[in-house]
Formats: structure tokens, sequence, C-alpha cells
């Protein structure tokens, strides 16, 4: 009874670790997608009234359109001309609107950040947040390397690794990963640890 009970709930979770994912996978795309289509609402609306065709593809039209038109704007800003338009933007919008530069910023780690400050660009490391003689270390990302040889790191937690700690490190609370990428990293800490022993594995191993 007990070996029945046992097999009945593994395959049972076995079976959720497949369809949970795509459950949640469908009900944030259609979040986003539901998002999306009432944001350009007013658009669909003027397109499939004048040019009458049906209103998924006056969607797709003004997606695509917005696509384009964000292309468009990052060829502009790749110019001399382009960056001083976005410096005079940027800072036109941050003295009106004091929550800008915080969003921006967060928009820009999420899509991977400018001048090589992304999250995403960091350097895998373990860190010893109680001292180089604690025996407790943690996976972490570095986010800034100072001129006395210290480290400042973002700890991630499990198993969201966007919300996390930021340390101010000494170089000896510090051992440098540079085969282990970020995102292999963020793995771990999404699985909260398992898969770990990729950090204790010499380079040639990885």
């Amino acid at each position: 009874m007990k070996r029945l009970q046992t097999f009945l709930t593994l395959t049972l979770l076995g079976g959720m670790t497949v369809v949970l994912p795509v459950v949640i996978l469908a009900i944030l795309f259609q979040w986003l997608f539901g998002l999306v289509t009432n944001s350009i609402q007013p658009m669909t609306d003027w397109l499939s009234h004048y040019a009458e065709i049906k209103e998924i593809v006056a969607d797709a039209i003004v997606v695509l359109i917005i696509l384009v038109t964000c292309f468009l704007i990052g060829l502009l800003i790749k110019t001399g001309v382009g960056r001083w338009l976005h410096h005079c933007l940027d800072k036109v919008l941050g003295r009106l609107a004091p929550g800008y530069k915080t969003i921006r910023e967060i928009v820009s780690q999420f899509l991977g950040g400018e001048n090589d400050e992304s999250l995403l660009n960091g350097q895998v490391c373990k860190a010893w947040v109680f001292g180089a003689q604690s025996p407790a270390s943690m996976t972490a990302i570095v986010t800034a390397t100072h001129s006395d040889g210290s480290y400042s790191v973002f700890v991630p937690t499990a198993p969201i690794p966007t919300s996390g700690l930021v340390y101010h490190l000494p170089e000896d609370c510090v051992e440098l990963l540079p085969h282990i990428s970020v995102e292999t990293a963020m793995r771990t800490v999404i699985a909260c640890g398992a898969g770990s022993q990729i950090l204790r594995a010499p380079p040639a191993e990885v």
C-alpha cells in the first residue's frame, strides 16, 4: 500500500512538473497579450474601421508598427544627434517625473542594460557574506569592482532571482567563477539550490 501511495505521488508530481510550466506560460502569454491589445485598442479600432479588416489583423499591424518604430528610434539614438536628443529627453523627464529614472533603469536592466551595466553581464561568484572564516557561502553576481579590490555583489533569493540583497565585500570574501554564466547560476537559484554542484566543479568539468 505504501509503495502504491509513493508511486501515485511521484507520478502525480512528475506530471505536474510537465503541466504547470506550460499552464503558467500560457497564463503569462494571455495576460501579456491582453495588456498589449488593451493598450493599442484605440489604434486598432481606428485601423479596423477605416481599413475594413478584422480586429486580430489590426492588432498584428499595430504591434508591427510599434516594433518598427522602436527599431527606427534605436537606429536614431546610435547617431550623435539621436544621443543628444535622448540625453535631453532624459533630463527633462527626470525633472518632470521623479520616478522616470528608476523605471528606465529597471527596464534597461531587464532588456540587457547600458554600457555593460546589466546584471546579465556580471560575473558569477561565491560570496562569504559572514566573513572569510565562515563556512557558509552564497551564490552571487558581481555588480561592481572597486579600486581597493573590494566588490559589490548581488545575492538573489530563491526561487525568485529578481529579488535579493546587495553586499559590499572585501576581496578575500569573494571567489570569482568566470567559467559559469549568469544564466546557469540563476537556474540553480530558481531551483532552490538544485544543480549547485556546478559551483564547486573545476572549470574543466563545466
